[in-house]
């Protein structure tokens, strides 16, 4: 760029061409910054945390194949959307959603008119929490004699008295056979279902708890949540209802 001063006047004078130069690299530097933020932010309003598994650029999640015959089922078992929740007795965000995101969802429209049901696999985070796998196990076994949903609402409640001799003693407190609940407890009989089904958030592209894979049980189209995300409509971005909508 030329510049010309002269001592009189102390003015500067730039070229036209220069201007329209400097304009240009100047505008071309915004687009630039703006595009980096815009990426960043995920391209819309949902950020980053909620995913169309079919999406273009991406390998899709066959989500109904996670969905098989032994697994607890919550709500009608002909529903057109099925939530798969993958989760964690002792995550503290699991109990989170526990008390308000599947609240809502089983007092939800949705869930009473028998439209979308809940899947429950089990996804223990063994590296940080300790107890998770046993009570995972143990659930299975409280499921083998038809109490599943009454031990998993009570492991919920005691997300902080889940060793052993707990999770026999709320087995016992929900008039479950004893002896077969400890027989199935201390031999390991569950271990292979809960190692299967962490198996299966890994593969579905889970990477903490609770993720959900909230999929059309007709069509197979399949969005997918990480985190402890409300129901319904409020000041989050991302809701449990936007992503039963958008798989309708």
């Amino acid at each position: 760029m030329e510049v010309e001063a002269t001592k009189e006047s102390g003015a500067v004078t730039i070229k036209k061409a220069d201007i329209w130069k400097y304009s240009t690299l100047l505008l071309l530097a915004v687009v630039v910054i703006g595009g980096f933020f815009l990426l960043r932010d995920g391209g819309g309003s949902n950020g980053g945390s909620v995913t169309d598994t079919g999406g273009e650029g991406q390998e899709a999640v066959n989500a109904k194949a996670f969905i098989e015959d032994n697994d607890p089922v919550l709500g009608s078992p002909d529903a057109g959307v099925s939530i798969i929740e993958f989760s964690d007795f002792q995550c503290p965000f699991c109990g989170r959603a526990f008390e308000g995101t599947i609240t809502d969802l089983k007092n939800s429209d949705y869930f009473k008119n028998g439209e979308v049901n809940l899947v429950y696999k089990h996804f223990p985070l063994n590296s940080i929490h300790p107890y998770a796998q046993g009570a995972a196990e143990a659930s299975v076994c409280a499921q083998a004699q038809g109490k599943f949903w009454e031990y998993h609402d009570t492991l919920f409640k005691n997300q902080d008295a889940l060793d052993i001799e707990s999770l026999k003693q709320y087995a016992s407190q929900l008039g479950l056979n004893t002896g077969s609940f400890n027989s199935c407890l201390d031999g390991g009989d569950s271990e292979s279902e809960v190692n299967k089904e962490l198996a299966q958030a890994t593969a579905a592209g889970a990477g903490g708890t609770p993720f959900f894979l909230i999929v059309n049980t007709e069509t197979g189209k399949t969005v997918s949540i990480s985190g402890a995300y409300p129901f319904a409509s409020g000041t989050a971005q991302i809701t449990l209802e936007d992503a039963i909508l958008s798989v309708q």
